[in-house]
């Protein structure tokens, strides 16, 4: 009788630990907010104002980057409801197509999207923790191997990923907590930047002087110390407003990390479509007001000769870090201190998020024997150990090469034709699969999840006329994974 009580008491404690060690729908949310909110908010609005020329158009890139996202949102919810599994869109890939398609994006994913972002955000997080302790710095070399000198901020940046590689294989409670700490510090500080900039120390000339030139259509680029400008008419202002969304599309990318960790998370045929609406949503309408706070604090237009943050502008803040141009304005000098620390804040908790779900992707794909077998089981923490520790060694050499930054100019193509893939994927199995339980069913189907097709389309044509150099290797990257795909198959003998 007393071992049988005893065995009752340690189920019991069992079941309550696993429930304790789920995923919230406020875990979901934050998930998805804080794989959004990296660095990228506070630089790429610099570019994108060279490229589009008025307030008005910067405003209008992040509010189709927001719209584009959230209607990727509303279809993936439908998806991530029927099928609530670990993996997310490498399984809603091989459910309505086949093995090798979702192979294809696993592949991309592994190889340049999630390790090379954890790489890149990795970088980042060292660059700002350089402006508080020099030596961190990309220019103090610590060792030159000839064929690869290896800096500070290389050996902080592999360090970090250590650490969080570390920190969330001892188990899913420790990655939960990181999680929500460093998220929500993340959304009060963007909301602090709005209130500030939009209520204490907005300037009413400078959004006077915005509004003057909302719409207009003089791009800039600075070459040799001079400004070129361009007028941009009818096709070539399209054109550009959708040169302009590489850089808001690519900071509001990673809103789909949340599918990959379907299995821990609690009722994940509501939570995840919950997370994704509700934390894509949220993400998008901060990341425009924030934009808004830059017009009300800092000119749009500028000289890249400019002696300080106002004389500058938006177009050419130093090192195009805006978000410091506009801290400067409102903190003076220890602004600098300020958004280092905002950043490093920032990025760490991102790539908290991005570590913890890019791992049970790989663990999916182990599972069906098209990645490294061991990949698929889970440690005495109940976790991928060892897809988190693959995943570490990759990023941690993209770090050491250098090369991540240029891999993600390459990828934002094929990471766009997956997901219009994907979002064709509710169409094809609203046919094959009319019986399949559909807890959510995709808002405005199929009008909106056409739109998005349309519009993601219309963003990948216009790479391919005016980046040409971008779509070349990202193509490369996916197709190379088709001799490894068939390569795989044959050495471990799997069939159809």
């Amino acid at each position: 009788m007393k071992i049988e009580l005893n065995t009752e008491i340690r189920a019991l404690i069992n079941l309550q630990t696993q429930r304790m060690n789920k995923l919230k729908l406020i875990d979901g949310i934050y998930l998805v907010a804080g794989s959004m909110i990296g660095s990228g908010i506070f630089i790429v609005s610099a570019d994108i104002a060279r490229t589009t020329a008025g307030g008005g158009w910067l405003l209008l890139s992040w509010v189709i980057a927001g719209l584009m996202t959230l209607l990727g949102a509303l279809a993936f919810a439908e998806l991530a409801g029927m099928f609530p599994k670990a993996g997310g869109q490498y399984i809603y890939l091989q459910e309505a197509y086949n093995p090798f398609v979702s192979f294809l994006y696993g592949w991309t994913v592994f190889l340049v999207v999630n390790c090379g972002t954890i790489a890149a955000v990795a970088v980042a997080f060292s660059k700002y923790t350089g402006e508080l302790i020099p030596f961190f710095s990309i220019k103090n070399i610590v060792a030159d191997l000839g064929f690869i000198k290896i800096n500070s901020a290389q050996i902080l940046s592999v360090l970090l990923i250590v650490f969080l590689t570390y920190v969330n294989a001892k188990g899913i409670q420790y990655g939960k907590f990181i999680l929500r700490v460093f998220t929500s510090v993340k959304i009060l500080s963007l909301a602090i930047i709005i209130i500030l900039g939009l209520l204490i120390y907005r300037n009413p000339d400078i959004w006077e002087i915005n509004l003057l030139s909302f719409w207009n259509t003089q791009s800039v680029k600075a070459e040799n110390g001079q400004i070129i400008s361009n007028l941009l008419t009818g096709a070539t202002l399209l054109m550009a407003i959708g040169t302009g969304l590489v850089g808001s599309l690519f900071s509001c990318d990673a809103w789909t990390n949340v599918s990959y960790i379907a299995g821990e998370i609690e009722d994940p045929k509501r939570n995840i479509p919950k997370s994704l609406i509700y934390g894509v949503g949220l993400v998008s309408i901060l990341f425009l007001l924030v934009n808004v706070a830059y017009l009300n604090l800092l000119p749009l237009t500028g000289s890249p000769e400019g002696a300080d943050a106002l004389s500058r502008g938006i177009q050419f803040a130093d090192q195009d870090r805006v978000g410091t141009a506009a801290a400067t304005v409102m903190f003076g000098n220890s602004a600098i201190v300020i958004m280092a620390i905002l950043i490093m804040i920032s990025t760490f908790g991102c790539n908290n998020g991005i570590i913890l779900a890019g791992a049970r992707m790989y663990q999916a794909m182990a599972k069906d024997g098209l990645f490294f077998s061991k990949m698929k089981d889970n440690n005495k923490n109940e976790v991928p150990g060892y897809a988190l520790w693959v995943q570490a060694i990759w990023a941690s050499l993209l770090c050491i090469s250098g090369q991540y930054g240029q891999l993600l100019d390459y990828v934002m193509f094929s990471v766009m034709i997956f997901y219009i893939i994907s979002i064709a994927a509710v169409f094809i199995l609203r046919r094959k699969r009319p019986e399949h339980d559909r807890p959510y069913k995709a808002i405005g189907y199929p009008y909106l999840p056409i739109l998005y097709i349309i519009l993601a389309a219309a963003f990948c044509l216009n790479l391919i006329i005016n980046k040409p150099e971008f779509c070349v290797p990202s193509l490369f990257i996916v197709l190379l994974g088709v001799p490894v795909y068939y390569i795989w198959r044959k050495v471990h003998s799997i069939k159809n």
